[in-house]
């Protein structure tokens, strides 16, 4: 797709405030492909201005004339589905096989399931001698992250409009393109001027206008701890709503009696999607100490399933880091895995043989990882995994509990029922019993410093809207 030269506010294309702009680069061949606009706060401000004009008569449209207008989005994004794909692999470096399905059809799907949830959602219900309603909390403030680009956009976005909310969208500079074809499909659905808007720009400038300004009701971001903070602080001195999906260090835990070969394989694919850029990715995998030395070979050799090649190429899994910065840091944390005592299997911090030009980390596999370790403890964002040993149930429990974050997990065993109960035991917001599949209607958010709130299915939506009791 062609870039756009300006903001999608108040149902249109209009000129920003200032001339900066954002290039856009191919992270496989460090090509621009593309500029966007830099927003400041004065695009911030006529954008929320836009969102709050609109607010009213939006919020007043019946649930299902906002469930046909979230349909109609599905449909135009479905229509687009091949360039959505493509826009994503130029600019994140994704494979197009992952792209695809994941980074187009999700995002569909997810569309979709909002646009039934719009018509069918309780929106009033009777409680005692009150009538309970559930009205749209305001104008939303979506801040979302590059590594699933249009999924994050999606998730936020389509639940905040079947609330009856209206939205100001500030994607992340490094994958804007994909945001604008957003705005595209929008405004082919036919929503009303001013329910939802984008500003393209950087977090500290466009990011921070947005969090703070008095025009938002709701922040709802996904980035890094680290951010997710300083807007919680923000949205917290002014009394806002807050919605923060954050980091993870997931254990994938395989206990004895698994099926060992299995757990491995499906661990290593799941840490090396989309290169390791993944907040949930089981980025721990915990082995008993009788299992260890083998679960350590399979992962090595099922390491070699991944060469990093041309993210185009339909053979491709494995594809560049997002940027050099993200590619410098993932190699940082190899060498400090090196240097404080872990053993690498496979991969390590060099470049991968034959890429001299993109920002590539090659697939890394450190055994003989012990809980206190950087590579154990830090989110790393690459595709690193890092094999720790347990001697019984209560110590990998331990390790599993024993980060600040708590997103995602797994748990691998031969009975069901001890796997779940090993998994009512950790303190995350999901985990995967042996294997089982992504669910777009199941919640999806952290325990401790992986966030506030869910996002996806009814709870999801429940984070837009906010209650209020007539007594009789």
């Amino acid at each position: 797709m062609k870039a756009h030269d300006g903001m999608y506010t108040d149902g249109a294309w209009r000129a920003p405030a200032g001339r900066e702009v954002i290039e856009v680069v191919n992270p496989a061949d460090e090509q621009v492909i593309g500029a966007v606009p830099a927003g400041t706060a004065e695009d911030v401000d006529a954008a929320v201005r836009g969102a709050r004009a609109a607010f009213p008569g939006w919020a007043a449209t019946p649930p299902a004339a906002r469930a046909e207008r979230v349909a109609a989005l599905r449909d135009a994004l479905a229509a687009r589905r091949d360039e959505i794909a493509e826009t994503v692999t130029a600019e994140l470096g994704a494979p197009l096989r992952l792209s695809q399905p994941v980074h187009a059809d999700l995002p569909i799907t997810v569309a979709g399931t909002y646009a039934k949830l719009a018509a069918e959602y309780p929106f009033e219900e009777r409680v005692g001698n009150s009538t309970v309603y559930q009205e749209p909390v305001g104008v939303v403030a979506a801040i979302t992250p590059w590594n699933y680009p249009l999924h994050q956009i999606v998730a936020k976005v389509a639940p905040a409009l079947a609330a009856g909310c209206t939205v100001v969208l500030k994607p992340a500079e490094d994958t804007p393109l994909v945001a604008q074809l957003f705005a595209e499909a929008v405004d082919a659905a036919g929503l009303p001027a001013g329910v939802f808007n984008l500003v393209t720009g950087r977090g500290p400038v466009a990011g921070q206008a947005l969090a703070e300004h008095e025009g938002v009701d709701l922040v709802s971001f996904t980035g890094s701890t680290a951010v997710g903070r300083r807007i919680g602080a923000l949205a917290g001195g002014a009394v806002k709503r807050v919605a923060l999906e954050l980091g993870g260090k997931s254990a994938n835990v395989i206990l004895p009696g698994a099926d060992l070969a299995r757990a491995v394989n499906v661990g290593v694919a799941n840490v090396f999607a989309n290169s390791g850029q993944t907040c949930s990715a089981w980025t721990r995998m915990l082995v008993h100490a009788a299992d260890y030395d083998e679960a350590v070979g399979l992962a090595a050799t099922a390491a070699k399933k991944y060469p990093p090649g041309d993210p185009r190429d339909p053979a491709t899994r494995l594809g560049p880091l997002v940027s050099a910065v993200q590619r410098d840091r993932v190699r940082g944390y190899i060498e400090r895995g090196v240097a404080e005592g872990a053993r690498l299997v496979a991969g390590g911090p060099e470049a991968p043989e034959g890429l001299t030009r993109g920002y590539w980390v090659a697939p890394t596999v450190f055994a003989d990882v012990t809980p206190g370790m950087t590579i154990a403890q830090e989110e790393i964002f690459g595709p690193v995994l890092a094999v720790l040993r347990y001697e019984d149930e209560e110590e990998a429990l331990r390790i599993a509990n024993g980060t600040v974050y708590g997103l995602g997990g797994a748990v691998w065993a031969a009975d069901e029922a001890a796997a779940v109960a090993f998994a009512r035991r950790m303190d995350t917001g999901q985990v995967d019993i042996n294997g089982g599949r992504f669910n777009p209607l199941a919640p999806f958010g952290g325990y401790k410093q992986s966030g506030v709130g869910r996002e996806l299915g009814t709870h999801g939506l429940a984070e837009y809207l906010q209650p209020k009791s007539l007594q009789f």
